[in-house]
């Protein structure tokens, strides 16, 4: 059995020379606090690169999904329906406007919104009269949901669109780019994200009233006089200059960071071909390939996800299992939720595996030998 100086990570911040030159020339810009040119061109330039008109850079992912429902006006009363597949923060934001959260299981080849089960419950919510203010997608490990189907089935009943897009920057459905579809979207710059400003998000819009009641939203919605005066209640959301500058170093090398990870996950692919009972979660040649996750069938291929985690873990590899559902967690018992099990089934069985671009050569191969080890002592 291999031993090793450091555990292999699932995703670590590939950051380099580039980073460090763009944060030490905003250190010596003077801008050092919340606003500063680099946080203004950040934003720019992920909006072109996105394909949309604005964009407010702020603290996280999650604050960008808040400022999103907020400014679809989101609250006490409503409802948000929102994948059960997902990280707790898609549905915690729609708690933190007063809304209601409500689940819809998803698709068990790619891990998206079931759209045909969303479109039940939207006759289903309409019929018994609720008041649903947003469907919020969720574009899961990097692979864009099913927009050509979710947009027109959300457009019958008259319910914008908020996607949840913080693990698919650089990803495309049919060519239009993730954080491009819906009245509004965000993005996340996690350190364990495709690209990362530390900690960090965007909320990305066409919409100019949205962005415009945003935008001071996210600075404690201080009123633009020279003394202190708020008329709403606002928040401390803004991403700071210094991590701005950090953010466009990354997106600088965003394509090749992309194009590693994927180049992984194809490593991935030849490792498992011909394994009975395991596949690749999604097949989506435009994802990102942010994290790749393989599903295992137990009764086909003799074992579980869990047990290839433990072989893994003891050899110093990083994984991790696939979200656990949001109607299970105990926060959320009770929640109304629309299954069809597919969510459950992918917890149990699904694994993700180290995908980071800044993976090195011989860590990659490592983990594929500890594989092999383990497919080997099981045939």
């Amino acid at each position: 059995m291999i031993t090793r100086s450091r555990t292999i990570p699932l995703s670590a911040p590939d950051v380099g020379r580039l980073e460090q030159e763009y944060v030490l020339a905003a250190l010596r810009s003077g801008w050092v606090a919340p606003s500063g040119p680099d946080l203004d061109l950040f934003e720019r330039e992920v909006a072109d690169r996105v394909g949309v008109p604005h964009a407010v850079a702020v603290n996280s992912g999650t604050a960008a999904l808040h400022l999103a429902l907020l400014g679809i006006g989101a609250g006490p009363g409503d409802v948000v329906i929102v994948p059960t597949l997902t990280f707790v923060a898609s549905a915690n934001a729609v708690v933190y406007t007063g809304a209601t959260p409500v689940f819809v299981d998803c698709d068990p080849a790619t891990g998206n919104l079931d759209v045909d089960l969303l479109a039940g419950l939207l006759a289903e919510l309409d019929g018994e009269g609720a008041s649903v203010r947003a469907v919020m997608a969720v574009d899961v490990y990097g692979s864009c949901a099913d927009y050509d189907r979710i947009l027109p089935c959300c457009d019958r009943w008259g319910v914008p669109v908020v996607e949840d897009a913080a693990e698919a920057l650089g990803a495309k459905h049919h060519g239009r780019a993730a954080g491009s579809f819906g009245k509004a979207a965000a993005l996340s710059f996690n350190g364990n994200k495709i690209m990362t400003t530390s900690g960090g998000g965007m909320l990305l819009t066409a919409d100019d009233d949205l962005v415009h009641r945003a935008r001071p939203l996210a600075s404690q919605a201080r009123l633009p006089v020279e003394h202190y005066e708020h008329a709403d209640i606002g928040y401390n959301y803004r991403l700071s200059n210094v991590l701005a500058a950090l953010g466009r170093a990354q997106l600088c090398r965003l394509d090749g960071m992309i194009e590693r990870r994927r180049a992984v996950r194809e490593r991935y692919a030849q490792a498992f071909a011909g394994v009975d009972g395991v596949r690749l979660l999604g097949e989506d040649p435009a994802a990102n390939c942010w994290l790749t996750t393989i599903v295992v069938d137990p009764e086909r291929s003799g074992w579980r996800a869990r047990d290839l985690a433990v072989h893994l873990a003891v050899r110093g590899v990083e994984t991790r299992p696939v979200f656990n559902p949001m109607h299970l967690q105990p926060v959320f018992t009770g929640a109304r939720a629309a299954l069809n099990g597919a969510a459950e089934r992918l917890f149990h069985n699904g694994l993700t595996l180290p995908s980071g671009s800044a993976l090195e050569e011989h860590e990659i191969r490592s983990v594929l030998h500890d594989i092999t080890e383990f497919l080997d002592g099981r045939r």
